[in-house]
């Protein structure tokens, strides 16, 4: 009878230990690690973090602008850049003295400056980019700085040994907004195709609003699993970011 209810107690000991790593590990809290006047750094996973550095505009005014940084095996990727080159050198010093991570790619996920503003940066520092083929050709057209890399609807790299993908799934924000997937811990980078939850349509000069909530849609079904969502701007969330943004812009 003693040996049972030993058994008893270590089976349940061990199943409650197991109970209590797993929450732990979904229960992640963001915690913001670094900050200077110019960027930002979250950690929303064990190996995913935001970095948002600022634009002043003359219509919403100093807008904060996010983008991704995933990491595996001392090896990184970061999704959009920081706005200009000044805040960009200041996350690659970041990336590899404090992550001790070597940048293996950078890529931004649409042709306006939120997304693409420091590409100079990392292009001097020997980081190779990636985009979206209409990216390049928009960012050559505006005089911006221009992607070395182009893909045709999708691109998949490494990372230590990690998948991460970008994938253009049609018009919304711009004609080339593509968003970013880390499906190692369920992490989708919608960047400025995808709103904060209670925000605005925000700018939309480049945008294709009739068929903005179908291209969301479709990003909807092809990451059922999604746990983290990241927009453009503004506060991450869940799947409810895909919802608010298809409901903001259906029937446009």
């Amino acid at each position: 009878m003693k040996n049972i209810i030993k058994n008893l107690f270590f089976i349940f000991f061990s199943f409650f230990i197991l109970s209590c790593g797993s929450q732990n590990k979904e229960s992640f809290k963001a915690k913001k690690i670094y900050e200077s006047s110019n960027l930002i750094i979250t950690q929303i996973s064990e190996n995913s973090f935001i970095h948002t550095s600022f634009k002043q505009t003359n219509d919403f005014g100093n807008v904060p602008c996010n983008g991704l940084i995933v990491k595996d095996h001392l090896e990184a990727i970061v999704f959009d850049t920081p706005t200009d080159d000044k805040s960009s050198e200041e996350l690659i010093q970041w990336i590899e003295g404090k992550l001790h991570a070597k940048i293996k790619a950078v890529i931004p996920t649409h042709f306006h400056d939120d997304s693409l503003g420091g590409l100079m940066a990392f292009h001097k520092n020997g980081i190779p980019s990636y985009s979206y083929v209409k990216t390049i050709e928009l960012a050559r057209e505006n005089n911006f700085a221009i992607p070395e890399n182009g893909f045709n609807d999708s691109v998949v790299l490494k990372v230590g040994n990690k998948d991460v993908m970008a994938k253009f799934f049609g018009e919304g924000h711009t004609k080339d907004n593509v968003v970013g997937y880390f499906p190692s811990e369920n992490i989708l980078f919608g960047g400025c195709l995808l709103k904060e939850l209670e925000a605005g349509k925000g700018y939309l000069g480049d945008a294709n609003v009739s068929a903005w909530s179908g291209t969301v849609e479709k990003v909807k079904k092809e990451y059922p699993h999604v746990k983290i969502v990241i927009p453009g701007h503004g506060e991450s969330g869940d799947g409810k970011l895909l919802d608010y943004t298809i409901a903001l812009f259906k029937g446009q």
